[in-house]
């Protein structure tokens, strides 16, 4: 199975006051196409500042990191923002929505930020909406959709442009558990393509049958890297 990330010695330090506070202790793991992986773990224990690393938001301090082939360390600050638009989504616990864009235009939004036209952009926005469930709301705005609905609006940002890589960080710590397990189903559907990996962070014990493989993460270590047997 092909890997889409991979860690090799990687640390991070932080500067606080006069002092270095390491927040990140010689991790290396991979992270492989086709799969869900989630990262587990306390608050506070890193995870994160890891998919902030991987998703080259923040640069490590020592080791290395390679996203689909590419090593983040020899890209220039505007190289990762056309790297990460061009292979990575991200979905957060907060939906991040534009109050004043109806769904499809909030699902367009990287798409035009690539320079594709408003009207080919929405189109396919609105597609992708349609196969994750929301045919009939892809023109309403975010005040008028539920929280699972407006969850899928941000999956649907995350996926528009085909990235390799989804990133989720807490994606059902807002939602209910009935609403959770549906958006779950959909980012296990997500993964199940063999030229995308979805790496989830949470803490929401309810889902992480989910998972493909599971890494336990605490003081900024992996403690524990586990598999589920479907």
């Amino acid at each position: 199975m092909q890997v889409a990330v991979k860690l090799d010695k990687v640390n991070k330090d932080f500067l606080v006051g006069d002092s270095h506070i390491r927040v990140i202790h010689n991790v290396s793991t991979d992270i492989k196409l086709g799969e869900l992986t989630m990262i587990t773990g306390p608050s506070g224990c890193g995870k994160t500042t890891l998919i902030s690393i991987i998703s080259g938001i923040l640069s490590a301090t020592a080791g290395s990191i390679t996203v689909m082939d590419k090593t983040l360390a020899t890209l220039s600050d505007r190289e990762k923002v056309v790297f990460r638009r061009e292979h990575i989504g991200f979905v957060f616990q907060q939906y991040n929505l534009l109050p004043a864009l109806t769904a499809s235009e909030n699902a367009a939004i990287v798409l035009i930020a690539a320079g594709l036209p408003d009207k080919s952009a929405k189109a396919k926005a609105k597609a992708v909406l349609e196969t994750i469930g929301m045919k009939g709301q892809t023109e309403k705005l975010p005040r008028q959709l539920s929280g699972g609905q407006q969850q899928r609006v941000a999956i649907a940002r995350a996926l528009v442009h085909n990235p390799n890589l989804i990133v989720c960080d807490e994606p059902t710590a807002a939602l209910d558990a009935k609403t959770g397990q549906q958006v779950m189903d959909i980012l296990r559907t997500i993964a199940n393509d063999a030229q995308r990996a979805v790496l989830v962070v949470t803490h929401d014990n309810r889902i992480y049958h989910f998972a493909d493989r599971i890494l336990e993460m605490n003081d900024g270590r992996i403690i524990d890297d586990k598999r589920n047997h479907f």
